[in-house]
């Protein structure tokens, strides 16, 4: 005979199934599903990285392709051949030309404002204004700088040899185009703005601290030697040098075509590297990603292996039941299936564990039908 030991039945708790026909990783199948995918997070920086290397690298490749340009920029001389060679060439004109000559104004000069005896063919008046702006997000001070008024100023000139008597000159387009325009600042001060108590004490509420205004002036004066980078054509008698049409940047530097060719390959150097960085960095992202994703694959195998050992091993402890008789299935602990179910989960109520497997059940222990916390134990004992 066995006696058992009758509880009242709590509402709420009476429907709750055994769990003697399923499978205990039934639960812990379901909070992996969502387990494997990438976060958030993951999937931002990850979009983030890939979006950087690929706006870095076109920046590279944009980089090399110029200095690749300029690498294989056909390089003329300024003297008397120059006609016979634009003569020659296809359409009377070299796509990418270098040259180099001296600054030489066609009529009148430009004359500086504030140096005298200063004269020039290009000049740029610029007024900046500095203050400090206050950042609510860091808490600090920062300068800012913003340009007020600038004014360019221009006037036809022409590259000349640096020698005398060559009698070749070339006309140069559009200055104001050239991607790099070496200009010489002759004039520069700073004027410090003037501040009463008032002022200061109204710019500390409105977060702006005017320091002053600097007025710069920029020349590109007469005589300079300059290195012109672009299509050279000859229009009649006039050989002119302007803007290249295949999208090349177009030069008018201070410096002679080594030092710009080794400044144009500086900055490819600089691209490559950082593109290697975010790449590598990218590459990082992915694979921690894929590799989150197989070890989760992985889990999902063995779990997926040990339900269905633990379901066959069910079926033959079943059809083992059955073919002894119903009543030793009906008593069996629903953990383990061997024992026999001798212990009374409290406040819950349910009488489903044999004595081995409530010890094994981790902390805080729960009762394996209802999860509820369990707060006593009452031994049941078979006659």
């Amino acid at each position: 005979m066995v006696w058992r030991c009758r509880l009242p039945e709590r509402r709420g708790l009476r429907h709750h199934p055994a769990p003697a026909g399923g499978c205990p990783g039934n639960g812990a199948a379901a909070a992996m599903e969502g387990g494997g995918r990438p976060s958030a997070a993951q999937a931002v920086l990850l979009v983030a990285s890939t979006a950087l290397t690929a706006l870095v690298y076109s920046v590279y490749r944009q980089k090399a392709r110029v200095a690749r340009g300029l690498e294989g920029a056909r390089r003329v001389r300024l003297d008397g051949d120059l006609r016979a060679v634009l003569l020659e060439a296809p359409g009377r004109c070299v796509p990418y030309a270098v040259i180099e000559g001296v600054v030489r104004s066609v009529k009148e000069t430009l004359s500086s404002q504030f140096v005298e005896n200063c004269k020039g063919v290009v000049q740029r008046l610029t007024l900046q204004e500095h203050k400090m702006v206050w950042n609510r997000t860091t808490h600090l001070w920062n300068d800012y700088e913003k340009i007020i008024h600038q004014r360019t100023n221009t006037t036809p000139f022409d590259l000349v040899p640096q020698e005398e008597g060559a009698g070749v000159t070339v006309r140069v387009m559009k200055p104001l185009d050239a991607a790099e325009l070496s200009l010489e600042t002759v004039y520069e001060k700073f004027h410090p703005s003037v501040q009463s108590f008032t002022d200061v004490i109204g710019h500390y509420i409105s977060g702006e601290r005017p320091k002053g205004i600097q007025e710069t002036e920029q020349m590109l004066k007469v005589g300079t030697a300059l290195t012109g980078v672009g299509e050279l054509v000859l229009d009649n008698t006039t050989i002119k040098l302007q803007p290249p049409k295949q999208g090349m940047p177009y030069y008018l530097s201070g410096v002679d075509f080594h030092t710009l060719l080794q400044k144009q390959e500086s900055n490819v150097r600089f691209w490559k590297i950082l593109t290697i960085i975010f790449g590598f960095a990218t590459c990082a992202v992915l694979f921690f990603v894929l590799r989150k994703q197989y070890r989760h694959h992985q889990e999902r195998r063995h779990l997926k292996q040990m339900q269905d050992e633990f379901r066959q091993a069910q079926e033959r402890l079943m059809h083992e039941m059955n073919a002894e008789g119903g009543e030793t299935l009906k008593n069996a602990c629903v953990v383990c299936l061997s024992n026999t179910k001798s212990c009374v989960f409290l406040e819950c109520g349910h009488v489903c564990s044999c004595s081995e497997c409530y010890q094994a059940l981790p902390e805080p222990k729960r009762c394996p039908i209802c999860r509820q916390a369990i707060s006593r134990v009452v031994p049941l004992y078979n006659s």
